[in-house]
């Protein structure tokens, strides 16, 4: 599905949190995409690794943001969440490199909700760097250093290589989910955003099992 169709259909599905859809059993190809090939995990060992695609400038991606973070407080020890910013050109490709520039500089957790409010509710535009570094100051986040954390080699090359994981995943729009590489999650298959959180909580003991059966 193409950007532009499927955030229409985020849109109705913002509508439908608690919809009776999230009670009905969950069906590959309907409620969830088995990938194939498996994709590489980079969880610790023993560990079920979940993705969350999001862009900072993504308005489904910042309301699922509450919902997140309500969902990792019940996570079960065992499951490893990792974000992922979907990278689909060179824009998108901007606010990932800050999201990676944040987790370089040790402050990822303490902004990255702030920036998501910056940007929409005070309408921050990350791509205008004067505005940017305004906000990084009153964040206590030294502008010049920032931009040198932005341009080096290792906040290029995650930005490579999230570019290459969307592509692999084959995510076309956020936000999006996976678990363990080997099942994603789109929105409009989850019947709304809490219900892609549904969808995850019933492929984890899934892939638990594979792992399992692995040993």
């Amino acid at each position: 599905m193409n950007r532009t169709r499927r955030s229409t259909v985020i849109a109705l599905a913002l509508a439908a949190i608690g919809a009776p859809r999230l009670a009905l059993a969950q069906q590959p190809g309907v409620n969830y995409s088995v990938l194939k090939p498996e994709q590489p995990v980079h969880a610790a060992q023993g560990k079920i690794e979940v993705l969350e695609f999001f862009w900072y400038g993504c308005i489904h991606c910042y309301n699922l943001e509450p919902a997140i973070e309500q969902w990792l407080r019940k996570l079960p020890p065992d499951v490893q969440f990792r974000r992922i910013p979907a990278v689909f050109n060179d824009r998108w490709g901007h606010d990932a490199a800050i999201f990676y520039s944040f987790e370089a500089m040790g402050v990822g957790e303490r902004l990255h909700r702030p920036l998501f409010d910056a940007i929409h509710v005070d309408r921050l535009r990350t791509d205008d760097s004067k505005a940017l570094n305004a906000w990084l100051e009153k964040q206590g986040v030294d502008a010049k250093r920032f931009e040198d954390v932005m341009k080096s080699f290792g906040v290029q090359s995650k930005l490579r290589q999230a570019r290459q994981v969307t592509v692999a995943y084959g995510i076309d729009g956020t936000p999006a989910m996976a678990v363990h590489g080997r099942y994603s999650i789109s929105t409009d298959q989850g019947g709304s955003l809490r219900g892609m959180l549904s969808v995850v909580d019933h492929l984890i003991p899934l892939a638990r099992k594979g792992l399992s059966a692995a040993r």
